[in-house]
C-alpha cells in the first residue's frame, strides 16, 4: 500500500471516529434527558409524602419529639406529675444548628424512590455513552481530548457525572444533587454541540507535550469539583435562609417547603460544600503550577500575566480567602458562601470568558 493511501485510509479511519463521537454525545444528551425526567418525577411523587408526614406529625409521639423527645413522668406527692421537655431551638445563634437532615428527593415515598433509583440507572448508561465519546473524539485525532472549547466541555461534563457517581459509591448522601446535575450537564452538552462545536483537527505544535495530558486534566477535574461545591452552595444559601424563617416563626411558601425540606440541613451542606471545595483547591494549586512549567518549555517563560494565567491565579486566590473565611470567626456561614460563588465565577469566566472574549497565547486553542 502506498503512503498517500496510508494516508488517505487514515484519514477516513479518523472522519468515521469522529462521526461516532458525535453520534455517542447526541445519543448520551438523549439518555441524560429520560434521568432528567426520572428525576422530576422522583421530586414530584416524592413531595405527595409530605401528607403522611404531616399526618405523622400530628400524632403524639411526634409532637412530643419536635419538643425536644418524649414526656418525662415524675412522683410528687404520691401523685405523678407530666413535665415537658423544652422544644428544642433550631437556630440559638449564628452558624449554631439543631436540624436534621430531610429525607432525599424522594421525600420518603416508596414510588418516588423507585424513579429516583431509574434516574440513577440512566444516570450511569448516560455517562458510559458520554465516556465513549468522549474517548472516540480521542481515537479519531489521536490525542488527548480537549484541545478546544468544544472537547473541553464534553470532557469536564462527563467528569462532573462521574465525581457524582463516585460520591454515590462512596455511600455519600448526594442523590439530591442528581436533578440540579443533569439539568447543567444537558445545558453544557447542548452548548457544546450547538455553538462550540469544533470539526477533529491536529493541535499547534507548542500544545503537543505529555504537559497536556497533566495540567489540563487536572483543571477540568477541579472545575468539576469546584462545580458541585457551587451548587451545593447555592442550595446551601436556600436551605439557609428556609431555616431562619422557620426559626423566627415565619411561614415559608408552598414550594419552599415541598421542596427545601426534603434537603440536607444548612450545617450538612455546609460541610459538604467545604470539604470538596477544599479537596480541589490543592489540586487546582498544582494545576497552576503545572501551566507554568509547560509554558516555560513551550515560550521559554513561566509566568507572563496572560489573560489564561491571571485569571486563573484570581480564581486561586478567590477559593483561597473562601477556605480562610471558613476558619475565621465571623465570616462562616453566609459570608464564606458567598466567597466560594465569586471564586467558581472567576473560574467560569477563566475558562468561557476569557476563551472567547480575551486575546492571549492560550487563544490558539480555538472555540
Amino acid at each position: 500500500m502506498t503512503l498517500a493511501a496510508t494516508t488517505e485510509l487514515a484519514a477516513a479511519t479518523n472522519e468515521n471516529l469522529a462521526s461516532i463521537s458525535n453520534t455517542l454525545i447526541y445519543s448520551a444528551m438523549a439518555v441524560y434527558t429520560l434521568a432528567f425526567f426520572a428525576y422530576i418525577a422522583e421530586w414530584l411523587l416524592g413531595s405527595r409524602s409530605k401528607v403522611g408526614r404531616t399526618a405523622a406529625a400530628l400524632t403524639p409521639e411526634a409532637k412530643a419529639k419536635a419538643k425536644g423527645g418524649p414526656a418525662v413522668t415524675v412522683k410528687k406527692n404520691g401523685g405523678t406529675a407530666v413535665l415537658e421537655r423544652p422544644q428544642v431551638v433550631v437556630r440559638s445563634a449564628a452558624g449554631a444548628r439543631d436540624v436534621p437532615d430531610g429525607p432525599g428527593a424522594h421525600g420518603g415515598d416508596e414510588q418516588g424512590d423507585m424513579y429516583g433509583r431509574i434516574a440513577i440507572s440512566l444516570t450511569v448508561l448516560a455517562f458510559l455513552v458520554e465516556l465513549g465519546g468522549v474517548i472516540a473524539r480521542a481515537a479519531s485525532v489521536e490525542r488527548a481530548p480537549w484541545g478546544n472549547m468544544y472537547e473541553f466541555n464534553i470532557t469536564f461534563s462527563t467528569v462532573a457525572v462521574g465525581v457524582y457517581l463516585t460520591l454515590l459509591v462512596l455511600k455519600k448522601n448526594v442523590r439530591w444533587l442528581g436533578l440540579f446535575l443533569i439539568t447543567s450537564v444537558l445545558l453544557d452538552l447542548g452548548l457544546a454541540v450547538t455553538v462550540l462545536y469544533t470539526a477533529s483537527d491536529q493541535l499547534v505544535p507548542a500544545l503537543h507535550s505529555y504537559w497536556l495530558y497533566i495540567h489540563v486534566s487536572t483543571a477540568i477535574l477541579c472545575g468539576a469539583v469546584f462545580y458541585v461545591g457551587a451548587v451545593t452552595t447555592v442550595l446551601y444559601l436556600f436551605k439557609d435562609s428556609y431555616e431562619n424563617k422557620l426559626a423566627t416563626g415565619g411561614k415559608p411558601g408552598k414550594f419552599a417547603n415541598s421542596v427545601l425540606d426534603r434537603l440536607p440541613a444548612s450545617a450538612s451542606l455546609d460541610k459538604f460544600a467545604y470539604r470538596v471545595n477544599a479537596a480541589a483547591f490543592p489540586l487546582w494549586t498544582f494545576t497552576i503550577i503545572a501551566g507554568a512549567i509547560w509554558a516555560g518549555d513551550a515560550w521559554g517563560r513561566y509566568w507572563g500575566w496572560d489573560p489564561k494565567e491571571t485569571w486563573a491565579f484570581i480564581t486561586w486566590v478567590g477559593y483561597a480567602c473562601y477556605l480562610h473565611a471558613r476558619a475565621t470567626a465571623g465570616w462562616k456561614g453566609r459570608k464564606a458562601a458567598y466567597l466560594a460563588l465569586i471564586a467558581f465565577g472567576c473560574w467560569l469566566f477563566n475558562y468561557y470568558g476569557v476563551n472567547i472574549f480575551v486575546s492571549g497565547k492560550h487563544s490558539y486553542a480555538g472555540v
